[in-house]
């Protein structure tokens, strides 16, 4: 393929790229983002393999076949639970290969530059090792603690912030000798970077609390895509470097408006902590609420629903682990057939990455119309009768905004618990991923339901085929302790 026909490739790849980007900003629009994106890809890797000489055919498909084969594989059987972390180990990959492109272009480096050339060249090897081992550590880690394998509660060293910027100083001393000494020192001054990046990356994630792991699924989307635009400089490949800065930017702005929404300093997040303040023990300790909870039955429940004119739906990461979105399309539909006015309410974390809840419901064919943001819900519940919260904790927790004291304190959430009544479905009285008790549990408008959500929800769509068409009254609750 001549320079030109590559060129034209690159720029139809692109402007796809930006198409899918554009497309994926809104649910209607979401599938046929992802073809724009899957279309440009295509472009993209047939334009370069075509470009390459014929004689590295061979090893070229002997790394690209398995690596498809294994892709395919793993991406068909991930469950949408597991999503978060697979996204987290794919950010790994990129990360690694920004690394293994960079010492490997060291290493071959070109005899026809000049001086100038030369420098430029070594200080874009430097930068993008620099970013792809602190995403590849960073991404391995955000994925150990998204599987459980690591305790998604702050690993706090003593004095973590002089210790991150001890390690940028080394790094920035290190750059020097590598533009200023021989392939052989400088080759030496680029592998103990490499090290030292690592570690940050380490430091970095493990200081971030599960509260926040969306925020650095995110964050660290956008670090693999400036790992590849670097590497796209290494390699003088104008797709790659176009694609890495559309990852990249986009990533950060996607992190800035989820840390705006959760009331979190952006910095603070991004530099493990930096800035943010870690909430005393009696913080813990003032917002456990004592008493006796309410509770409900799933038929109870579904009298409750059927009886209500308003419900507002508010899905969280234990849907997802019950794979109950089927069974909450269903209980809509039944819902809708009745009249009853029913609403989606999504927190811009719900989950455990941005958009879980809102792709579980649309692959249960839940319509897009009522599924709607924070923001545009949460004026409504004073006006609501029943809200149903499902395997959500975090995102409805009050204690955001009413305990000064508590680790999420300013967090804007879903305000639930000014309906006229709430039901919670949970397993047990557990706390969210974020690790701080729940006070709607207890407050008086607030019923749960415990169990396999799932199951529950199958109950309560089975109950509603058997109801007459007679009216019922709406149970009081606080008033009346709903049998298990």
């Amino acid at each position: 393929m001549t320079n030109n026909l590559l060129t034209v490739a690159y720029i139809g790849a692109s402007a796809l790229f930006i198409l899918s980007l554009g497309g994926l900003s809104e649910q209607q629009t979401a599938r046929k983002g992802n073809i724009y994106g899957i279309i440009g890809m295509l472009i993209a890797f047939v334009a370069t393999a075509l470009s390459l000489d014929a004689n590295s055919y061979g090893l070229l498909a002997s790394v690209v076949i398995p690596g498809a084969a294994i892709g395919a594989m793993v991406a068909s059987r991930v469950a949408m639970t597991s999503m978060p972390e697979l996204v987290a180990i794919l950010h790994s990959f990129v990360g690694m290969a920004a690394v293994l492109v960079g010492i490997a272009n060291y290493l071959q480096q070109s005899q026809s530059l000049t001086q100038v050339e030369s420098t430029i060249h070594q200080i874009e090897i430097f930068v993008g090792v620099f970013i792809g081992a602190v995403t590849f550590t960073g991404s391995v880690v955000a994925f150990g603690k998204l599987r459980g394998i690591i305790s998604s509660k702050p690993f706090l060293l003593p004095g973590r912030h002089l210790l991150n910027l001890s390690a940028i100083a080394a790094s920035v001393w290190l750059g020097f000798l590598f533009l200023t000494r021989g392939n052989s020192t400088g080759l030496e001054a680029l592998l103990l970077m490499c090290a030292i990046a690592s570690l940050l990356g380490i430091n970095l994630v493990m200081a971030i609390g599960g509260a926040d792991m969306p925020v650095v699924i995110s964050m660290l989307n956008s670090y693999s895509g400036w790992a590849a635009a670097a590497a796209g400089f290494m390699l003088s490949n104008d797709l790659l470097i176009i694609t890495g800065a559309l990852v990249g930017s986009s990533g950060a702005i996607l992190s800035y408006i989820m840390c705006k929404a959760m009331n979190r300093s952006f910095l603070s997040v991004i530099l493990g902590g930096f800035g943010g303040q870690t909430a005393p023990e009696t913080a813990f300790a003032s917002v456990r609420t004592g008493g006796e909870v309410a509770k409900i039955t799933a038929e109870d429940t579904a009298e409750l629903l059927r009886s209500a004119k308003s419900v507002i739906i508010v899905p969280g990461y234990g849907m997802a682990v019950a794979q109950a979105q089927y069974a909450v399309s269903e209980l809509t539909k039944h819902l809708r057939v009745r009249g009853v006015q029913v609403r989606f309410g999504i927190h811009p974390v719900a989950g455990r990455m941005p958009g879980h809840m809102n792709v579980l419901l649309a692959e249960a064919k839940v319509p897009y119309d009522i599924v709607l943001e924070m923001d545009e819900i949460n004026e409504d519940f004073p006006k609501t009768d029943v809200v149903l919260v499902i395997g959500a904790n975090d995102t409805v927790n009050p204690s955001a905004l009413e305990n000064p004291n508590s680790p999420i304190a300013g967090m804007p959430v879903l305000e639930v618990w000014k309906a006229s009544t709430v039901v919670v479905m949970k397993r047990s009285m557990a706390s969210g991923y974020a690790g701080v008790e729940n006070p709607l549990f207890y407050k008086d408008n607030t019923l749960m339901l415990f169990g396999d959500a799932k199951k529950n929800l199958d109950a309560i769509v089975a109950k509603f085929a058997q109801l007459s068409e007679e009216s019922v009254d709406i149970p009081q609750p606080g008033k009346v302790v709903w049998s298990t």
